[in-house]
């Protein structure tokens, strides 16, 4: 150790045998890891978020389907009040009103398959159907199901014109164009994703 001017210089002898390396490696070793908290959730193991979020977006549209649907049957299948003495209406008067309704339990049945599907697709991938083979059929079912919608709100409409305003069953069919309606436009949105998956899947 010498000093020089005001800086103290201090020599030290390297420790035979010994190399730096190794000293690096074993206070490594020494120093602990930490210990990741049993509450902290991995993100990368996750299943719902490793699924894109295309999938997500037919998963809430699916559910709208399924209420829309069930509240297009409902109003239909619902007993309407008498009104004035009369004997309610109902919808099995009218051939037309019952294919509408035929065409809404079809369409609930099939939203709840699908929103079931995609449940499962993002809990276990593939166990129901295969994802190629269910790209080929949402694709087509929901043309198929969009087709049936627009027609049994068209001849809904022709109903409409044979029942009494002043009947309670005129308003619950009113009700029950509005949703069926709004299930076709939810049912082409689904339309729209299975076509987008079906050309990625061929195209890309």
């Amino acid at each position: 150790m010498k000093q020089e001017g005001e800086m103290l210089v201090v020599a030290c002898r390297p420790m035979a045998g010994v190399s730096p390396v190794s000293i690096s490696a074993n206070s490594l070793a020494q120093r602990p890891f930490p210990t990741p908290s049993p509450f902290s959730i991995s993100v990368v193991s996750s299943r719902w978020s490793s699924r894109p979020s295309v999938h997500r977006t037919s998963l809430v549209l699916r559910f709208l389907a399924l209420l829309f649907s069930f509240v297009s049957a409902v109003s239909l299948a619902a007993p309407s009040p008498k009104k004035n003495g009369q004997p309610p209406s109902s919808f099995t008067k009218y051939s037309e009103l019952m294919y509408s309704f035929v065409v809404y339990v079809l369409v609930f049945v099939y939203s709840a398959f699908q929103l079931f599907k995609g449940v499962c697709d993002i809990a276990h991938r593939g166990i129901l159907i295969s994802d190629m083979v269910s790209d080929y059929l949402s694709f087509i079912l929901d043309q198929l199901v969009g087709y049936l919608l627009i027609s049994c709100c068209s001849v809904a409409i022709l109903a409409i014109q044979q029942i009494s305003r002043s009947a309670s069953l005129w308003k619950a069919t009113i009700v029950s164009i509005i949703m069926s309606f709004a299930t076709f436009l939810v049912i082409v949105t689904c339309t729209l994703l299975s076509g987008y998956k079906l050309c990625k899947r061929i195209i890309w």
